[in-house]
């Protein structure tokens, strides 16, 4: 899900960026740069389904910035400038409080320190109906499913070796079982995998 040595001038870790380079060609990450163009296969479809119906997200602090512990005078609004692509409310997991940010286009970053449920019901309410994306990293994704509160997810697997970072399956126990691949499609750049719980 990231490669090693995350900072700030590597959020995704040494090589991590190369997991998505997927996405960058295709015409839904064109649109969202404000770019024209873009491809419009397999990718692309992948891509705008899984941006489709969301009303809410949740990610994990390590998502939101590099900032740990406690937040201090930091002005810091996330990766994605004054306008992020969510434009729904968002729910950060974090073990130290900060007051909500509005950001431009309807993104509301939410700060969440009472746990995964919390912010799981939070964000189902202010979803009103639609679906509710989890968003990550890894150990965000991890929790949610150990917990069962995941229904189904997406995965892109990249053919590139990373030689560490973070796994998007370790920590998961008995969990596991919950899940079977539903879907599974090449693309010619990467595999896009489904996976759904099974009860």
């Amino acid at each position: 899900a990231a490669g090693p040595n995350q900072t700030l001038e590597t959020p995704m870790g040494v090589g991590g960026e190369s997991l998505h380079t997927w996405m960058f060609k295709t015409r839904f990450w064109h649109d969202m740069v404000g770019k024209e163009g873009g491809d419009e296969g397999i990718d692309n479809t992948f891509a705008m389904e899984g941006d489709e119906g969301i009303g809410a997200t949740i990610m994990g602090r390590n998502m939101f910035g590099p900032i740990r512990g406690e937040w201090g005078d930091s002005d810091w609004k996330g990766w994605w400038g004054e306008e992020p692509p969510y434009h729904h409310p968002v729910f950060v997991l974090t073990h130290h409080p900060h007051p909500p940010i509005e950001m431009q286009g309807g993104t509301i970053f939410n700060f969440v320190t009472d746990g995964i449920e919390a912010a799981f019901e939070r964000a189902v309410e202010e979803a009103e109906g639609r679906d509710v994306r989890v968003g990550g990293g890894a150990s965000v994704v991890q929790q949610y499913m150990r917990a069962g509160l995941l229904d189904e997810a997406h995965i892109v697997i990249s053919p590139i070796l990373l030689g560490g970072g973070e796994r998007l399956f370790d920590n998961l126990g008995e969990s596991l079982g919950r899940y079977r691949c539903t879907e599974s499609v090449g693309s010619g750049a990467v595999t896009h995998v489904r996976i759904a719980k099974a009860d």
